[in-house]
């Protein structure tokens, strides 16, 4: 189907660990909830929500997340055109060009994408939309567009492009990308007044793009577009084809193409953006107090400037500080300057290196399923205490387990609970015992999201003990 609308292509298969401890391997920054009642990711699908120039956006991510994918998409009522699932982890280019072969598969080799990061804070104003539709202009002339971020500091996190010269509109050539610079070298740059951040969103004509990926890293290309051949849906998501995907080289794209084509413009971007890469950037983006302090919801500050202070369970008060991030999460606290922030992954790689601690880098206590959260609430010696939340309509697969029994006590909404043969409905503050080895399932029938508190007990009590019968979302053991 042709459109003269622009593709968004998001990519949110990312497992930075930087903003340690809410953000870890297995629920990345891209879907938490920092400053805002919206993940970052959602916050970016409202970015290109408008129907009148946008169609629906296209997702890139891993298996892993795709039903957190599917999940806050549904929940704020963004249409998806595509998720594309990476069998493996290879770059941005790799992953941008498997989702080009789809853009034109679905829209035409005339569309244009953009190329959004997924975990980036973006003031979406007027300067935004301005950049936006002068991108779109310049890549209709043949030309494959970043976006330059006007910087306002000399940043040591980013890597920087020099601008050329002027193209009509406002868009200029790039003259070349430079690494992430040191302090003293970015202070150089800066006092040029001809470089730029960075920002690693694109505007693409996918004809174009296709072409130069196959002039200059026809590999990436050519397995690529195997990989989309071969690829196979799954409810609503396409398989990229694992073999042929993984043969493609761990490039990204600004070295696949972009410091190679003739044709790199970038827009000069001086919309407020920040990639959110550590705890310093959170304070710089978020709403300070007089005393230029951040605080989350469960947080209050005493005699304390310049701070950040965040928790998403227990409520953390600060006094006397200044320059401090405390963040907590249900399992772990990280305490340390924020100017030193940047330092969170030496911390991070330490606790992995242990495997006392390593957990504490990869789950959360809250996990995402198809079906709602589970969150670990108390564990210990032959039992576990989960909070269980399931959406409206869903349920849980007919399962058992061999080596533990589980009670089940309704918090808020209506359970309707399938035990062996017979299955009842259950309201706030009922209960119900499910044997050990007894089929069983759980589902919501309701209007309102359906909470529980599970109690484990037994002799093993790993997922792993979990059998599946029958399951809406394909997982069966059978």
């Amino acid at each position: 189907m042709l459109t003269r609308k622009i593709v968004p292509v998001i990519t949110a298969g990312g497992k930075g660990t930087r903003l340690w401890p809410l953000s870890r391997s297995t629920a990345p920054k891209q879907f938490l909830q920092f400053l805002s009642e919206h993940s970052l990711f959602q916050k970016t699908l409202q970015r290109v929500s408008d129907s009148e120039i946008y169609e629906p956006a296209v997702i890139v991510t891993n298996a892993e997340f795709r039903f957190i994918v599917a999940e806050q998409a549904q929940a704020i009522g963004a249409p998806l055109s595509s998720i594309l699932l990476e069998p493996v982890a290879r770059n941005t280019a790799p992953a941008l060009a498997a989702a080009a072969f789809v853009v034109a598969r679905d829209h035409g080799d005339e569309a244009i994408v953009q190329v959004l990061a997924s975990d980036h804070e973006i003031e979406a104003n007027a300067t935004y939309t301005d950049c936006i539709l002068l991108a779109r202009e310049t890549a209709a002339t043949g030309m494959l567009v970043t976006f330059g971020i006007t910087p306002t500091e000399p940043a040591t996190g980013y890597g920087y492009i020099e601008t050329g010269d002027a193209l009509a509109g406002g868009a200029k050539t790039v003259a070349r990308f430079v690494e992430k610079p040191n302090r003293l070298k970015a202070e150089a740059l800066l006092a040029t007044g001809r470089y730029l951040w960075n920002s690693g969103m694109f505007m693409l004509p996918i004809r174009l793009f296709l072409e130069d990926l196959a002039r200059f890293a026809p590999d990436v290309h050519a397995h690529a577009r195997a990989a989309v051949e071969g690829s196979l849906r799954d409810l609503d998501f396409e398989r990229l084809d694992a073999a042929s995907f993984a043969q493609a080289p761990d490039i990204s794209v600004d070295y696949a193409v972009f410091e190679r084509t003739a044709h790199a413009a970038v827009v000069p971007s001086s919309f407020p953006w920040s990639d959110l890469g550590s705890w310093d950037s959170v304070w710089a983006a978020g709403e300070k107090d007089v005393a230029g302090n951040v605080t989350g919801q469960k947080a209050s500050v005493s005699d304390t400037r310049n701070s950040l202070v965040l928790s998403r369970d227990i409520h953390v008060s600060v006094h006397g500080l200044d320059d401090i991030a405390v963040i907590a999460s249900e399992d772990a606290v990280y305490v340390g300057r924020l100017a030193d922030s940047q330092n969170v992954s030496q911390i991070v790689k330490a606790l992995a290196r242990s495997e006392a601690t390593r957990s504490l880098t990869e789950v959360h206590p809250t996990s995402y399923k198809p079906w709602g959260s589970v969150s670990s609430v108390l564990s210990g010696e032959r039992f576990e205490v989960k909070r269980l939340s399931i959406a409206p309509g869903r349920k849980i697969s007919l399962q058992k387990h061999f080596h533990r029994s589980e009670h089940w006590v309704v918090v808020k909404g209506t359970a309707e609970v399938t035990l062996g043969d017979e299955t009842r409905l259950l309201n706030e503050n009922e209960s119900i015992y499910v044997p050990q080895g007894v089929t069983h399932r759980l589902a919501n029938p309701g209007k309102i999201p359906l909470e529980l508190i599970e109690v484990q007990t037994g002799s093993y009590l790993s997922d792993d003990d979990t059998v599946r019968l029958d399951d809406e979302f394909g997982r069966t053991d059978t």
